[in-house]
């Protein structure tokens, strides 16, 4: 089978715009319900209802795959499945490496999902010399030290970084020194990287401000007031507080 570190996904060749690249995840899952349910075709709007896009947006994305449906009967499932995880480079075997194994590295290492989706954990690396030979997920934990020899005997080429934001960008150093072309950054942090690394990052704490923001709105909404109490002192955003697992948390999240 061929490994990632040698084939690239063919997306950017065939001048896919990468706002549909970012939509083919989300028509591949649906799709993949509608297989496992032997469902054999199925319509534009029909998928696209299930992937949450309209349908001109997903006959629009498809053109570019050069799958155009049939009128009257739709598009084919099994072979829609088999494009999309072509294009997205899903049937080839894409070894992984999770840098940081606390509770979040740990999470995604038990994920069993990665294996049917064309991901392998290849491997798990931890700077604290007591997790070194622990098993997780029954990988065995291997120290950062060797982080470069593991990256070359793996062919890793995509890299999940679920450290300390303080320690990300040197992780992230590593990894593309070592080889590694595309990373997953779950470290509440910007990375710094070379022209031709791929970096994609997951913040929860950004998502669950955005999810805040619209139940404040749907609470203005309803009529709730949600406005400061006028004789309530005011309050001050400030760099200064407790401590967090992620270091210093402002006593006031800013705005």
């Amino acid at each position: 089978m061929a490994t990632g570190r040698n084939h690239r996904p063919a997306t950017r060749s065939r001048g896919i715009p990468e706002a549909t690249v970012a939509r083919l995840p989300l028509y591949l899952r649906a799709l993949t319900a509608l297989s496992e349910r032997s469902v054999p075709t199925v319509s534009s709007e029909e998928l696209a209802a299930a992937a949450g896009v309209n349908s001109a947006k997903l006959r629009k994305d498809f053109s570019y795959l050069g799958s155009y449906g049939t009128r009257g009967v739709g598009y084919d499932v099994e072979y829609l499945v088999y494009q999309i995880s072509r294009e997205l480079g899903l049937t080839q075997d894409w070894p992984v490496a999770i840098v940081g194994i606390g509770n979040l590295g740990a999470a995604l290492a038990n994920y069993g999902g990665f294996a049917s989706r064309g991901f392998r954990v290849a491997a798990l690396i931890d700077a604290d010399p007591a997790m070194a030979g622990t098993p997780v997920a029954g990988i065995p934990v291997q120290h950062a030290d060797d982080l470069d020899r593991i990256i070359s005997e793996n062919g890793v080429s995509i890299g999940v970084i679920t450290t300390p934001p303080g320690a990300a960008q040197q992780v992230c150093d590593r990894l593309v020194a070592a080889g590694v072309t595309s990373i997953l950054n779950f470290a509440p942090t910007v990375l710094s990287v070379p022209e031709g690394v791929d970096v994609r990052k997951v913040d929860l704490s950004i998502e669950l401000q955005i999810l805040a923001f619209h139940e404040q709105r749907k609470a203005g909404e309803e009529g709730v007031d949600t406005a400061p109490d006028p004789a309530a002192p005011p309050v001050r955003a400030t760099t200064t507080g407790r401590k967090g697992p992620d270091g210093d948390m402002p006593a006031v999240m800013p705005a």
